[in-house]
């Protein structure tokens, strides 16, 4: 079996990547390490590679269409993980799920329409529905032995009146895993007050070992019936610039609609190298996924003992799923503008503000991306703590 190379430093500077060579214009300078956007240091897989080669042999680049190959992978991929048993009929491409989730909100609701997350949140569903003129209802988490848990009484009360509840599955920041009986619950509100979800479930394949993610849509009759779910093998794979996403509707009324409104607008077509990606990551990357998984989960336990010697005081939500942590630095008594000037300028880190995640209840902090070589890591949590009292 093939070992993969997770500790080599990628030098990703010149590549035009945003993680890395947007830090000047933001910041004003290029010696900053970026722990932000969401996408890994290491190098992407192998098999990934050779498939667009082997394409590129071809020597036309002409319009393309997803291969029955294509929609085996990725029915396969659904089965088998999370028991979705599906047919390429109940599936559409999308060029990713930000878009996906905007295109959903233009076809299905109406400006106006009230709109409901639970914060802190990945800041585009705070972001898509204002832009759109609807009504944005957010539903403060709790944080419950160290996990965000959602609290039920203030969910099913800002639920009425509700068109759409986008639902973060597992959740973004720190990849908490909403368990079957959650989502029952939230299903149970949802088919009450008659409210579409739309569960992005893009950290699925990022879930670590010894623990298990649950398709929303998989864990009642009423959540298959009202509810869209969007899954991508970018963040997985590290192939985030392809643009690469797949959608899934088991009801049929829905989908024709949906579906529909994609295909008569032609925002939702597939490129060579989109499909060419995704079928080789489907079809080939279990081990290298395992592999990653398990350097992920080593990267997760050294947060957790370098928080508990050196950063007692941090307040961490650590992922379940996904290489987001949620750190909360508010015990240090230091203004929040402080904090991030201080991580900036002087530790020369960049992390994800808190406050974009939900506004100023989240002040004091932020979302650290540990899908790094596990030197990086430790380098940058030196520099933080170097910079705290």
């Amino acid at each position: 079996m093939k070992q993969y190379d997770f500790d080599t430093p990628i030098d990703r500077h010149g590549s035009d990547c945003f993680k890395w060579d947007a830090l000047p214009s933001m910041y004003g300078r290029d010696d900053l390490t970026p722990m932000w956007v969401a996408d890994m240091d290491w190098r992407s897989p192998d098999f990934v590679f050779d498939a667009i080669r082997h394409r590129c042999d071809h020597p036309v680049l002409g319009y393309t269409m997803p291969s029955d190959a294509y929609w085996q992978a990725v029915t396969t991929w659904l089965d088998k993980h999370y028991g979705i048993h599906t047919s390429k009929d109940n599936l559409h491409f999308i060029p990713g799920i930000v878009a996906g989730i905007a295109y959903a909100l233009l076809c299905l609701t109406q400006p106006g329409d009230r709109v409901l997350v639970t914060t802190p949140v990945y800041p585009p569903f705070l972001n898509l529905p204002k832009e759109s003129q609807r009504q944005l209802v957010c539903s403060p988490l709790k944080i419950e032995d160290g996990r965000f848990a959602i609290d039920f009484a203030d969910f099913e009360r800002r639920a009425e009146g509700c068109k759409v509840f986008i639902m973060s599955n597992p959740h973004n920041p720190a990849g908490t895993l909403w368990g079957t009986e959650t989502l029952r619950h939230i299903a149970d509100i949802c088919e009450r007050k008659g409210i579409l979800v739309i569960s992005d479930e893009i950290h699925a394949d990022l879930t670590l070992p010894d623990r298990h993610h649950v398709s929303y849509s998989t864990v009642s009759p009423a959540a298959a019936r009202h509810s869209i779910t969007f899954m991508a093998p970018s963040k997985t794979f590290n192939i985030a610039g392809l643009g690469s996403s797949v959608c899934h509707i088991n009801d049929e009324a829905l989908r024709h609609r949906f579906f529909g409104w994609l295909d008569a607008l032609g925002v939702a077509g597939g490129n060579i190298f989109a499909f060419t990606a995704a079928e080789a990551a489907f079809a080939n990357g279990e081990d290298w996924q395992r592999q990653m998984l398990e350097y992920l989960n080593a990267n997760v336990k050294t947060l957790d003992e370098y928080l508990k010697a050196r950063l007692p005081k941090v307040k961490a939500v650590l992922p379940e799923a996904s290489y987001l942590a949620w750190l909360d630095f508010s015990a240090y008594g230091i203004p929040h503008k402080e904090l991030a000037d201080r991580f900036i300028n002087e530790a020369k880190v960049v992390m994800n503000d808190g406050t974009t995640f939900g506004g100023d209840a989240y002040k004091g902090c932020f979302r650290l991306n540990i899908g790094c070589p596990k030197a990086q890591l430790t380098d940058v949590l030196d520099r933080i703590a170097n910079v705290l009292p």
